[in-house]
This record gives C-alpha cells, sequence and structure tokens, in this order.
C-alpha cells in the first residue's frame, strides 16, 4: 500500500464530498495499493472509507497474489462478494465514486444492494490523483522509453521485405519482452495501403519493395508503459512521400518544443496542428496529437483540441502527429515527453528520421 497516496485520495475525496471509493480492476486499484487485480468474473475491490483502513475485498483463490499490506478481506467461492463490499461500505453511505472500469453487472449489483447512496465516476478524482508523476514513476517511464529505443535499433537493422505484417509484429512483441519489459502491449505494423489506418491490426499482408510501413509498439516495464512509432521504408519511398515525411517531422518537432509548464494542452496540438495544416495536409491529420501514459497506455492528459488543462511538471504524455493518405500510405512519429520545470524531457531517444531498410 502506498500510504501518501491513500492519503492523497483521501483528500480529493473530502474537497468533492465523496465518502467512499471503490476501485476494482484497471490500474487505480496498484496505483494506490501496488497491486493489479486479474480481469474476470470474480470481482476485487478496493473499498475506501473516509473514516476507515481501506479493505481489499478478493477471492480467495487470488489472496496469495496480492502480497500487499493492505487489509485483505477474502471471499470463498459459497460467498457473495456483493454482500460483502455492501456491509463495508455500510448504510449511511451518500456518495460512492465506482472506478470507470467496474464490470457494469456489479455496478448494478451494488446499486441494488445500496439503493440509497449515489454513485458517481471516481476518474475524475483518480485522473486528478495520477496526472502529475512522483520522480519514481518518471524513472519508470524513462527505462521503458529507453528500452523501446533498443528494439527501433534492432529493427532497423532487419529485412523486412518479404515477411507478413502479423510475423513483423510477432517479432516486435518478442523484442519488446527481451528488452527488459515485463509485458509486450501491442504492435502495429501497418505496411502501404494499410498505413492510413492508424490503429490497423497487423494482417498476412506481405510487405514489399517501395512499401511504407508504420512500426508502433509498446508494453509495460517496472508496471509503466512504452509507446513508440517510427517510419521504415522498403526501398524507394512512394511518390510524395519524402515531401510529407519532412512535414511531419517538422510537425513532431514543434509539438515537442511547445511543452512548458503553464501552457494548455490543446496549444500543444495546435502547434503541431498548424505545420501540418500550412503544408496542405490538414484534413490527412485525423487523430488528437497526444495521450498521457502510466500506469495505463492512454490516460490524461489527452493532448487534444478543446483540453484547457494546463500543464504542469511531472505530467508525461506522447507527441504523435500523423499524416494518411487513403489508399496510399500512412505515417506517424511518436515520442513520450514528460514537463519539466522549464520545458520538457523526451523519453524516446531513437532517431526519428526515416529508416530505409531490405
Amino acid at each position: 500500500m502506498n500510504p501518501e497516496r491513500i492519503a492523497a485520495a483521501r483528500r480529493q475525496m473530502g474537497e468533492r464530498g465523496i465518502d467512499t471509493l471503490i476501485v476494482t480492476v484497471g490500474s487505480d486499484l496498484p496505483y494506490l495499493i501496488g497491486y493489479r487485480a486479474m480481469e474476470n468474473e470474480r470481482i476485487t475491490a478496493l473499498v475506501l472509507r473516509d473514516n476507515a483502513d481501506p479493505v481489499l475485498v478478493v477471492p480467495a483463490l487470488e489472496a496469495p497474489r496480492v502480497g500487499s499490506p493492505v487489509e485483505t478481506r477474502a471471499w470463498e467461492e459459497t460467498e457473495d462478494p456483493i454482500a460483502i463490499i455492501a456491509e463495508l461500505v455500510g448504510e449511511g453511505a451518500s456518495t460512492i465514486a465506482i472506478g470507470n472500469q467496474t464490470w457494469a453487472n456489479f455496478v448494478l449489483a451494488l446499486q441494488d444492494r445500496l439503493a440509497t447512496a449515489r454513485f458517481i465516476e471516481a476518474e475524475p478524482m483518480m485522473a486528478q490523483l495520477r496526472i502529475v508523476k512522483d520522480e519514481e514513476e518518471l524513472a519508470a517511464l524513462r527505462a521503458a522509453g529507453a528500452a523501446a529505443d533498443g528494439v527501433v535499433a534492432q529493427i532497423a537493422e532487419m529485412q523486412i521485405s518479404g515477411r507478413t505484417e502479423r510475423q513483423l509484429a510477432r517479432t516486435i512483441e518478442q523484442l519488446t519482452l527481451e528488452s527488459g519489459h515485463e509485458s509486450a502491449a501491442f504492435a502495429i505494423v501497418a505496411s502501404g495501403p494499410n498505413g492510413a489506418s492508424p490503429h490497423h491490426e497487423a494482417t498476412d499482408r506481405v510487405i514489399e519493395h517501395g512499401n511504407a510501413v508504420v512500426v508502433d509498439f509498446g508494453g509495460r516495464l517496472r508496471g509503466y508503459g512504452s509507446d513508440t512509432s517510427r517510419m521504415f521504408v522498403v526501398g524507394d519511398p512512394p511518390p510524395g512521400f519524402r515531401d510529407a515525411f519532412a512535414v511531419l517531422r517538422e510537425a513532431q518537432r514543434a509539438g515537442v518544443d511547445a511543452v512548458r509548464p503553464g501552457v494548455t494542452a490543446q496549444s500543444v496540438d495546435q502547434a503541431a496542428r498548424d505545420v501540418i495544416a500550412g503544408a496542405g495536409y490538414g484534413d490527412l491529420f485525423i487523430h488528437r496529437t497526444g495521450h498521457g501514459i502510466g500506469l495505463d497506455t492512454h490516460e490524461h492528459p489527452y493532448i487534444v483540441a478543446g483540453n484547457t488543462v494546463e500543464l504542469a511538471q511531472g505530467m508525461a504524455f506522447s507527441i504523435e502527429p500523423g499524416i494518411y493518405q487513403t489508399g496510399e500510405w500512412g505515417m506517424r512519429i511518436e515520442d513520450i515527453v514528460a514537463v519539466t520545470e522549464d520545458g520538457v524531457e523526451r523519453m524516446n531517444r531513437s532517431n526519428r528520421d526515416l529508416y530505409v531498410v531490405d
């Protein structure tokens, strides 16, 4: 358990008029007590009341995994865990904040048992707690970024023509694990026209000469995420590709350079977007410039138009503008960055130029 984080959660609860916090699967639980619950039909829930010590309700068969000093209430297969949670919450609860990833059937059952209480989302409160990383978290993100950079260097030395997207994606996942990551979260390999789909899932398409290839991958190291994108081309790139890539390179640089304490998230998005729009590719940049990263690959702050959150030292997020020409190619450059006292730190240091490979 992290006493400082529990204390911070209690302060937030007091400020928001919340008397009970319930978090289940997802990253709020490990943030508060260092334990990540298994995602299955058996509920695990941390119950934090404003006037009582936190209690983790956990299936008995999973209790040995916890390894946390938090008080644990293990429930047997023949017990009703919803009744146990409701008893811990008590009839006097008026406002219950519940984790956003809690399964709907559990929420509905709890609402039925605690009919007089008001249920609200815990995410606004938890996002406020998690959005600024401490030095230990930043160190984990640096390590994850450096490990991902090492994978990029290995991909650059490969022959990727003749492989399918799926084969290359599996190789990247294996390299991610070998780099020190505990898990490989994803590997996007999008070649040729498939590159125009930002979240393309690797297929059996064979990578050929002249194909541009978007490579976007990440994993989890020390519990924290890596996420980086680099561009590869087999031989000569498609017509017009190098010109567009030069614009993308400048847009990504402009986004990073715009990061500093006090500016808004949307202003960073605008800095990258202005470069792409100014070169005539504005309609081909079809997603936000970035997303926060930490225990989750995607979390607050989101670097997007309309987000007026002011950046603060310790916030960490991606800068990943893209240009996508439907039916032809796509391109994206992505780095994780962190806001420093007076500017920005890149967590990814690998070469951002176009990698020409066999």
